[in-house]
């Protein structure tokens, strides 16, 4: 359970580039006005992040989390511990630090993952095969992305994406992925979106990627010619058609993750498939703190 709930697709424009000016050579990675976007400094910073996410997971979206975790209020997990934490701060709001969180992207790179353990996402897809595949890259997994209601705009999303992309060029990643979520425990009430993702964007030979056989649920649930694109992509959350936009890949199989109330697919999106638009967008900014 990962890429969801953010409500803007990253259509961008050049009217609205981030301008992290005064901030190069710092730990900012992008500022628009009063929003600002970094990595988490400290614990107290980690908390809030899992503070943001108990609020949108569970009680905005009904996900049933740990008991110690529901009485702490936070969602939390073993992957904290070693996970970078990608924040949005509104700098407008009073109060501590830890007050002004509004958004989290959870950052796992690949030469930390193999450290403890492995991916998040490899619970739900068998990941190992893609990463043996690829030898000469490095994988980073995006996760745990939420953002508050109120701050479900595009300004957020490009501060969210400039912060990830800088990231990205700082560790010399070589591709991205992450759980995306459909709302609910149901494939098939998503079936028009998941057939078209399955038929149209499905990752296949050195990209393919499978559920884990036992989760696995069948994706490629409509014939082709029933399958219409736009109403597909209207039906389909917003965060997948930015991934789609960015040039993201999709796994053609799904898995219901019960706890969270969702239905899982999988985005891969290598570094070089970006399309130069949004490399031309971000790459001039976010290379300046990428050293």
């Amino acid at each position: 359970m990962a890429l969801d709930l953010l409500d803007r697709t990253l259509a961008f424009d050049a009217t609205s580039a981030v301008a992290p000016d005064e901030v190069a050579g710092g730990d900012i990675f992008g500022r628009i006005g009063p929003l600002e976007v970094r990595l988490a400094r400290n614990d107290r910073e980690i908390e809030a992040a899992q503070a943001l996410r108990y609020r949108v997971f569970v009680e905005e979206m009904n996900a049933r989390l740990p008991p110690e975790a529901m009485l702490a209020r936070r969602d939390f997990d073993a992957y904290d511990d070693f996970c970078d934490h990608l924040l949005v701060l509104d700098n407008a709001l009073d109060g501590d630090v830890e007050d002004q969180v509004v958004g989290t992207y959870r950052l796992l790179r690949q030469e930390v993952a193999m450290r403890h353990g492995g991916f998040y996402s490899a619970g739900e897809f068998d990941i190992e095969p893609l990463l043996a595949r690829h030898p000469d890259k490095q994988f980073m997994e995006l996760g745990r992305s939420c953002v508050l209601p109120n701050y479900r705009t595009k300004r957020t999303v490009e501060l969210l994406w400039q912060g990830n992309w800088a990231y990205a060029l700082k560790y010399k990643m070589g591709a991205m992925f992450g759980c995306a979520s459909f709302p609910g425990t149901q494939p098939e009430e998503h079936a028009l979106a998941l057939s078209f993702l399955a038929q149209t964007v499905g990752a296949h030979g050195e990209w393919a990627v499978s559920a884990r056989p036992e989760l696995a649920r069948p994706m490629d649930l409509m014939p082709a010619e029933a399958v219409n694109a736009r109403k597909a992509l209207s039906a389909m959350p917003p965060l997948i058609k930015g991934y789609l936009r960015l040039g993201a890949m999709v796994s053609t199989e799904a898995v219901v993750d019960q706890a969270f109330n969702t239905t899982d697919v999988l985005i891969i999106l290598p570094i070089a498939s970006i399309s130069d638009r949004y490399v031309n967008y971000y790459g001039a900014d976010a290379g300046r703190f990428a050293s």
